[in-house]
């Protein structure tokens, strides 16, 4: 293979069959990006190979994590004006229907992360081909910024593979792993690494034609069913958004339906998302996520190849569930034999979402241990028993001598105190707070508790492994209910007062969705947990005394879901939050005042490093409005709650 030309961000090489091989490697980023200058050497790549046609062109990436994250997110926010907004736009568009039009064939050779701008480029590509690895990331997540595909996406994806599938994954950003990507059409092919070069090479010279969506799918793409479609999907959107906080959904519908995914026939649509205060905040939310995921790259920290759990309650049968699904061996120990027989049904509702094959990999990892054999070979021990400290205190001391030699042991508490839970260890340095959130398989966030005499290398353990199983790690000092459960309490224990007033727990829900909130504090509070709820609010009251609708529950034994009943009567753990009722004018102002109030303190206190760490974990601990751009952002921009 010959290199006929190297770039800063690309290499171009030609092989003995004249195929070109266009290897994007941005030198100054951990993942590739489509920023203005890798998209303006990708021109001239075009052009070159426009007036000197190989025999086909393949696109790879020479980083090992993934293939193109995206666009470079940092260029949306220089946006001023509609000429900005349109030569952004034009910028992506123009190339890459170039490249769809090249008169030799294309392929893209993804493995890893293809997002966004990514996955628009390998869209104009004739083939695309996916490497199977644990975690490939196909998608089209735009929206989560507050903005659409705007270089192609919206126009080639339905084409593709439908309307309905293509909408379906545009409008929520959903991703798709490798098997999903390829059952869905994105892909041509799913191969493992070791052939993945030879199948693109046989791939790209096969002659085959492009695929496209046939059938109804492919009807559905012209009117009269086109119509019917967008129809639907607005629908579908306004129930998902029915106060219409996130607007680039319903933009993206139109325009797709009125100008076929043609953005440049509406510039001044992507401009006014561009400059609103949603996509703004979205994008500092992406920021804050970028970070959070950071703390989890930790270069010291060592690995944790096999997890033993503690307690198969809700949150440990939840822990383990998902370690195991994350590729680690777990072994989930209870004294009770059917409480682990119910975890691993609810482990298997979890992995019904996955493909078959990853679904198997993962039962297989979860493995039973009712007499606790896992602790002696367990790299990570994680206690997810009842918050109970003396019960603790005595496992703690059972299991220490059974563990090996720098193992650490984690506990799961919401609300106890971890330098106090450590005084009974012989190593309190290997000793850490890993605080997870219900449900484990869809909350982002876990805390990592930090306090004087953890040792270092526990520390980056905890964090790196938090990482590692897709989760996002904020460090949190410790201190009852650290940040999360700290900030919850006085938000869920006001509405709890509320109750007490007189007022439906309905209308009290309703109130917080339509400030946008993704659940009510009342649902909230059974869905945490109605004794958690009381124990994180007995530390953090000042001496109030509790809601009485809160102790008149807990007696009753009417904890929340887990118990099937709380506030609310659960079926099935779903239920429709809102109410036809009224909402009392300032009701959602003096519910969230608390929360941000609660908020604030604990930064004053230093449980968190800085006021974006304050909001990040506040937002993916607790989904705190994410177009808000978090609590504190929140009140500086209104000028208090």
């Amino acid at each position: 293979m010959t290199t006929e030309k190297t770039y800063k961000n690309w290499t171009v090489q030609k092989d003995a069959r004249n195929i070109a091989w266009l290897t994007i490697d941005c030198p100054d980023r951990s993942m590739n990006a489509l920023a203005s200058d890798v998209m303006e050497e990708l021109s001239d790549i075009v052009g070159t190979l426009e007036l000197s046609p190989p025999a086909a062109m393949i696109v790879r990436s020479g980083k090992r994590n993934g293939f193109i994250a995206g666009a470079d997110v940092k260029e949306f926010q220089s946006i001023d004006n509609v000429d900005a907004g349109r030569k952004l736009i034009e910028r992506g568009w123009h190339l890459f229907n170039r490249i769809e039009k090249l008169s030799f064939p294309t392929l893209a050779l993804i493995h890893g992360a293809c997002l966004g701008g990514g996955l628009e480029l390998a869209l104009a590509c004739r083939y695309r081909i996916a490497v199977d690895s644990p975690k490939p990331v196909i998608g089209l997540p735009e929206v989560k910024l507050g903005i659409f595909p705007a270089w192609g996406g919206l126009m080639r994806l339905p084409r593709l593979i439908g309307p309905q599938t293509a909408l379906n994954m545009m409008l929520t950003g959903r991703t798709l792993d490798g098997r999903r990507a390829r059952s869905a059409g994105v892909v041509d092919l799913l191969v493992a690494p070791r052939v993945a070069e030879k199948s693109a090479v046989d791939l790209v010279t096969s002659g085959k034609p492009a695929r496209k969506a046939k059938g109804l799918a492919g009807m559905l793409n012209h009117a009269p069913l086109k119509s019917l479609v967008a129809s639907q999907a607005r629908k579908s959107v306004k129930q998902k958004d029915p106060y219409g906080h996130y607007p680039a959904t319903l933009t993206m519908l139109d325009i797709w339906e009125k100008h076929e995914g043609d953005p440049l026939a509406d510039p001044q649509a992507l401009t006014r998302l561009l400059q609103s205060d949603v996509t703004r905040n979205l994008i500092r939310v992406f920021h804050l996520q970028e970070r959070l995921k950071a703390f989890g790259k930790k270069q010291n920290a060592r690995p944790v190849r096999h997890v033993h759990v503690i307690g198969a309650g809700v949150m440990g049968g939840g822990i383990a569930a998902w370690c195991a699904l994350q590729g680690i061996k777990t072994t989930l120990q209870d004294t009770d034999a059917q409480r682990i027989a119910g975890a691993f049904k609810n482990a298997v509702s979890v992995y019904a979402r996955k493909d078959r094959y990853t679904a198997q990999a993962a039962r297989d990892r979860l493995i039973p241990d009712l007499a606790g054999d896992g602790i002696a070979t367990a790299d990570l021990v994680i206690e997810a028993i009842s918050e109970n400290p003396q019960a603790k205190q005595s496992l703690y001391q059972q299991i220490e001598p059974k563990m090996k030699e720098g193992a650490i042991l984690a506990t799961n508490t919401s609300s106890l105190s971890i330098t106090e839970l450590r005084t009974v260890l012989a190593h309190p340095e290997r000793f850490v707070g890993i605080h997870f959130f219900n449900p484990v398989s869809r909350m982002p966030l876990v805390e990592v508790v930090h306090a004087d005499g953890i040792a270092d290398d526990t520390l980056d353990t905890a964090t790196a492994f938090v990482g590692s199983i897709g989760k996002l790690p904020l460090p949190v000092q410790d201190t009852p209910g650290f940040l999360v459960n700290a900030v919850l309490a006085p938000y869920m224990l006001e509405a709890m007062r509320c109750i007490d007033e007189g007022m439906d727990p309905e209308v009290i829900d309703t109130a917080m969705l339509e400030f946008g909130m993704p659940m009510g504090p009342i649902t909230l509070a059974d869905t945490v947990g109605l004794d958690i709820a009381m124990a994180a609010g007995k530390q953090l009251s000042d001496g109030q005394q509790p809601p009485r609708c809160l102790q008149d529950k807990i007696t009753q034994g009417k904890l929340g879901t887990k118990t099937g009943e709380g506030f609310y009567v659960w079926k099935d753990r779903k239920r429709d939050q809102r109410s036809k009722k009224p909402v009392p004018q300032g009701l959602a102002q003096r519910l969230i005042k608390p929360l941000i109030d609660q908020t604030e303190k604990q930064l004053a206190n230093h449980i968190v490093e800085d006021a974006d760490l304050a909001d990040a974990g506040v937002i993916f601990g607790t989904g705190f409005a994410p177009f808000t751009g978090g609590p504190i952002h929140y009140r500086l921009k209104k000028g208090g709650a």
